[in-house]
């Protein structure tokens, strides 16, 4: 299984590399106020993946720390009150 996963994992890279070497032609992105920038293609695909990627990321930080602090205050809860919580069989009815 090991052996696919990295003849897939060499697959996927040569892919990409070749990609990179065929998409090395300067292309100009016209920004705000009519400034340029002039790059290879491939240097700018990496560049948005990459800001795209750090976008996402901080987007999920907001939620995640707000989940982590209601876990802490349900444990914090739960501590106070004492006992644990009912296991998953005395929930459900019984069965005939």
């Amino acid at each position: 299984m090991t052996a696919l996963t990295w003849f897939l994992r060499f697959i996927i890279f040569a892919f990409l590399v070749v990609f990179a070497i065929q998409n090395t032609a300067p292309v100009t992105l016209t920004l705000v106020l009519d400034h340029q920038w002039q790059a290879p293609l491939v240097i700018l695909l990496l560049a948005f993946f990459a800001g795209g990627a750090v976008l996402g990321v901080l987007s999920l930080i907001g939620p995640l720390f707000r989940q982590r602090r209601e876990i802490a205050r349900l444990k914090k809860a739960l501590a106070n009150a004492g006992q644990a919580p009912a296991p998953v069989t005395d929930i459900l009815p019984p069965q005939s």
